[in-house]
């Protein structure tokens, strides 16, 4: 079985890096816009040095990892070399916004498709995967399971939610970090060092993100427990809500669904 990356970008790279703790270098092709990247990958983890169409040609999961943006030409340019091919092949795209029924579209074949919504925890095997398919067998999805096994959590989502689904785990890693950001910034202000508000505020979440999957509590039990009678943390609840935390937070998430909806019209 041979894994192709069209595209080893942020997101293209983090996946790959994962895929390669269950399968062999050597079976795992990478090509890119930016020949030193390819370089760089090819020397450092041993993967085949190729280019798109040399991928389109003989791998058996072809990731297309391009902006929405730039598969149209990205798949215009491979399709005559995708058309020879005798045997079956799936390609798994990671463009946001473009839905499996345009892909085809673009590509004038109906060939098998997995969309995925990855996010950038699958760098360290922590990531959420969000994945729908079309003409993909069942062995070919349970394969595509095992060698994406750790990049994380992987959840089947009808195609109608993935974008709404990604605004949240795809989007969220931003959002969490600007509130570590944010409470590191106060807990200089009231006199600790950059290094240990930061620790203190990174290992919090992760902690708590922790309990939550573990117990499968809901936030809200967890956070009345946290509030003591006439406590801090009360306090600290009522100022975020003065603030309109959550309808922020809310906020930014349906305004990242938009635009990821936007994406896919283009």
């Amino acid at each position: 079985m041979k894994i192709g990356f069209i595209g080893v970008g942020n997101m293209g790279s983090a996946i790959m890096k994962a895929v390669l703790t269950r399968v062999n270098a050597e079976n795992v092709y990478i090509s890119d816009a930016n020949a030193n990247r390819i370089k760089h990958f090819s020397e450092k983890d041993g993967t085949v040095a190729s280019d798109n169409q040399g991928i389109a040609e003989c791998c058996d999961y072809i990731f297309l990892g391009v902006k929405p943006q730039m598969m149209a030409d990205m798949l215009k340019a491979i399709s005559p070399a995708l058309k020879t091919r005798q045997g079956r092949f799936v390609l798994i795209s990671m463009a946001a916004g473009l839905e499996i029924a345009t892909l085809r579209e673009m590509l004038g074949e109906a060939y098998p498709i997995i969309r995925i919504m990855p996010n950038l925890p699958v760098s360290v095997g922590e990531g959420m995967t969000l994945y729908d398919s079309v003409g993909v067998e069942e062995n070919e999805i349970n394969t595509f399971l095992d060698f994406m096994g750790n990049t994380g959590k992987l959840v089947h989502l009808a195609e109608k939610l993935i974008d709404a689904g990604c605004s949240v785990s795809g989007c969220g890693p931003a959002f969490m970090c600007l509130m570590i950001e944010a409470m590191s910034d106060a807990g200089v202000k009231c006199g600790l060092t950059r290094t240990d508000a930061t620790t203190l505020a990174t290992q919090t979440m992760l902690g708590t993100a922790k309990l939550l999957s573990e117990t499968e509590t809901h936030p809200a039990l967890l956070k009345d427990a946290v509030c003591s009678p006439g406590g801090s943390t009360i306090v600290g609840v009522e100022a975020l809500e003065d603030g309109a935390f959550r309808a922020t937070v809310m906020d930014a998430v349906v305004s990242a669904y938009e635009r990821n909806r936007e994406l896919g019209k283009k």
